[in-house]
């Protein structure tokens, strides 16, 4: 007959096995309005892609979501302009890389009804992702608008930019002890937009004195940006050589708890 004291000691051998869940429920939710691109699949009907859950070939965030879903959250998406109603029930809203008209014909800008719809969700609690890319690549001009707000710009410019298969080009060290990638030590982002910063947004990784990513403190919330989509499938790990050591896989891990860890209030 196990005693009292053995019982406890099993107890506790199964909760050091059973893997980490930080997030179970929370919603994680990712913007299918502002980037809107649609490509013909082989059965020559258009089918959405590019940074969405669903896409599974390179230019998807299939990886990054079943990431999320490793931690315990749900994964949802939000084909229509984001509003107080609809952003109920989100704990993380990721805004990547919005539509130019080169990519789209008829691109959905960020207006100021959806500035003051999200910045009331921040401050309420919420987390918001903000990625863009280089200025050819996505329309900065109205998502600094909404950055802005949260003391961040996205700037014009094309830093780490790669040529070819030079993937070194791309390389950013992190450095010890750092507060955001606990397991990533190398990682590659290309092509990138750096950040300038005021009040109250600080910084959370540069290179060669360049804001990479940086994040702020709004109300009860926190917003976190990025000058590039990233974490796509194409570098976490699934085109970058194994023997360079890039670690994206694991900075989507690193991300994704550090963002999971700051939800504060279910809305």
């Amino acid at each position: 007959m196990r005693t009292t004291k053995g019982y406890i000691i099993l107890l506790l051998l199964n909760l050091l096995a059973a893997p980490m869940v930080i997030a179970q429920g929370k919603t994680v939710t990712l913007d299918y309005f502002f980037n809107n691109e649609y490509r013909k699949n082989s059965a020559g009907t258009l089918e959405r892609y590019h940074y969405t859950w669903e896409d599974q070939r390179s230019s998807g965030y299939s990886i990054w979501g079943d990431v999320f879903k490793k931690n315990g959250a749900i994964l949802k998406d939000l084909e229509s302009e984001p509003n107080a109603q609809n952003l109920i029930g989100t704990d993380i809203y990721i805004i990547a890389d919005p539509d130019t008209k080169k990519e789209t014909a008829n691109p959905n800008f960020i207006e100021p009804r959806h500035i003051k719809a999200i910045t009331d969700w921040v401050k309420r609690g919420g987390v918001l992702v903000l990625m863009a890319n280089d200025s050819a690549n996505a329309e900065l001009p109205h998502l600094n608008k909404l950055a802005e707000r949260f003391g961040i710009h996205f700037n014009d410019d094309l830093y780490k930019h790669v040529i070819g298969t030079q993937f070194e080009m791309g390389a950013i060290t992190v450095p010890v002890n750092d507060p955001l990638f606990k397991t990533a030590k190398k990682i590659y982002l290309k092509d990138i937009s750096t950040l300038k910063l005021s009040s109250p947004a600080v910084s959370l990784l540069t290179d060669s004195d360049r804001v990479i990513i940086a994040t702020a403190k709004y109300g009860a919330g926190t917003v976190i940006a990025v000058g590039d989509p990233w974490l796509y499938n194409e570098y976490t790990n699934g085109r970058l050589p194994a023997a360079m050591d890039f670690d994206n896989d694991k900075a989507a891990d690193d991300l994704s708890k550090w963002l999971l860890s700051r939800i504060k209030v279910k809305q």
